[in-house]
């Protein structure tokens, strides 16, 4: 019963510390004099396929909520142009159609990287002393717990956000971050926006 109970309890804190994700910023980069922009709108783009399209929403839904929070009018991508956004259209055409609508900075959110990296978690005996009688300790000398091993799979993924000044066509600041084992899209989305714009208040970009 108390081998159940403890491997039972070992198993759980495996799963809440598998459930717990965790996001980094790796780099970041400002570019020299940018100082505090002021924009009049920014739009938000989310560079991934459409696998993850989940991802991509999020991204875009909360760091336009983030500037919007900020006094800084801003707009996705996604929901503005829709899924396929500027596919078959030069730079030209781009940029004019986003000053037409009022444009004049843009983030870009790129997924660099996502990755599955599988491991295995040898199991363990301990021995704790019994004070057995003769026929205890000659059936059994000590009492064991046995620990099984486990295999536990990091989902990792890197963004990368860029700044862009769409009038000077100039990149303002630019950071990367990695992340393990996000509970969702949205928890993944949030706490990369979260570290973004904790750092870009930092080097001074946006207030």
């Amino acid at each position: 019963m108390k081998t159940k109970y403890l491997t039972g309890l070992f198993t759980m804190v495996v799963l809440l510390l598998y459930a717990c994700g965790s996001t980094k910023l790796v780099s970041s980069w400002t570019a020299p004099g940018a100082g505090t922009q002021k924009f009049d709108k920014v739009l938000v783009v989310a560079l991934m396929g459409d696998r993850d399209r989940m991802l991509r929403e999020n991204v875009e839904k909360i760091i336009v909520q983030q500037l919007q929070h900020r006094g800084i009018n801003a707009g996705s991508a996604f929901s503005e142009y829709g899924p396929k956004k500027f596919e078959g259209l030069n730079e030209e055409s781009v940029i004019k159609r986003l000053k037409n609508n009022g444009y004049d900075g843009a983030i870009t959110v790129a997924l660099l990287d996502k990755s599955k990296e599988k491991s295995y978690n040898p199991g363990g005996v301990g021995f704790y002393p019994a004070p057995y009688r003769f026929w205890g300790y000659y059936n059994w000398r000590y009492s064991r717990i046995y620990e099984p091993g486990y295999y536990t799979v990091n989902n990792k993924f890197m963004l990368e956000a860029s700044l862009y000044d769409l009038n000077n066509d100039q990149l303002l600041y630019s950071a990367q971050t990695k992340s393990v084992n996000p509970a969702s899209p949205q928890s993944l989305a949030a706490e990369f926006s979260d570290k973004i714009f904790e750092n870009m208040s930092k080097s001074g970009v946006i207030k």
